[in-house]
């Protein structure tokens, strides 16, 4: 994707949008054509780290050992020791509300047997458990600070059912080739895990969280007309 068409969408966002009292995220969705998703080899699951803030600040959880406890404490909202597994391995709706509550989960690599006994049968169908793609698995002596930083800038890209990937990609008070910049490194992301690369994208839309999408096209003859979605769009989840 030329980066100078996001660019120029995103500043005709911010020239149309209505101003919030909250700053709002921009999400990017991209519809999918020719794929099979009954077919495991053809569904999208992977991670893109951006090089700028994906206008979130996700929250992130740790599973660990003694060896990361303090230094996992100190770095994410929330630790949970392997000694307390076993009180969630008894309290399913426990483990929803955790799922509900943070976007990533790290694990102490020598503990993840644990890890899957206690919280898989909740974390693994809403596609949860800490991700070794996403550096989330982790030796005893990891650098958690390190890990932290970088998931703060990385979103999963998923279409397993849907043949739609929504994702965030920065916040309307970032600068507009920043935004730009992380679209296009999603875009490429996302092309290079296609069988057909670009030919599997329909079309692609740009929006704020309160407002209307806008398409992103090759021609760039649309840009000041705003378009309505596709029913996939409408059920696109962020993640």
């Amino acid at each position: 994707m030329d980066k100078t068409l996001a660019t120029n969408t995103v500043k005709l966002i911010k020239e149309q949008s209505t101003k919030r009292k909250f700053k709002q995220t921009f999400d990017l969705i991209l519809n999918l054509k020719d794929l099979d998703l009954k077919k495991t080899e053809n569904q999208v699951d992977l991670f893109a780290t951006l090089h700028y803030s994906k206008g979130k600040v996700p929250k992130i959880c740790g599973f660990v050992g003694a060896e990361l406890s303090d230094q996992s404490k100190k770095v994410f909202e929330h630790t949970i020791i392997a000694d307390d597994f076993s009180k969630y391995a008894k309290d399913k709706k426990a483990v929803k509300k955790l799922a509900e509550e943070y976007d990533f989960f790290v694990a102490q690599a020598n503990i993840m047997t644990q890890v899957a006994a206690s919280f898989g049968r909740v974390l693994g169908p809403r596609a949860k458990m800490p991700n070794p793609k996403a550096g989330c698995v982790v030796p005893p002596n990891a650098n958690l600070t390190v890990l932290n930083e970088r998931l703060h800038n990385v979103v999963r890209l998923v279409a397993k059912v849907q043949p739609v990937v929504q994702v965030p990609v920065g916040s309307e008070d970032m600068k507009d080739d920043e935004i730009a910049d992380n679209i296009t490194t999603v875009y490429n992301t996302l092309e290079h895990s296609l069988p057909q690369g670009h030919n599997n994208i329909k079309n692609i839309y740009l929006k704020l969280t309160m407002g209307k999408a806008f398409r992103i096209t090759e021609s760039g003859e649309i840009y000041k007309k705003e378009e309505k979605t596709e029913e996939t769009l409408k059920k696109g989840k962020k993640k």
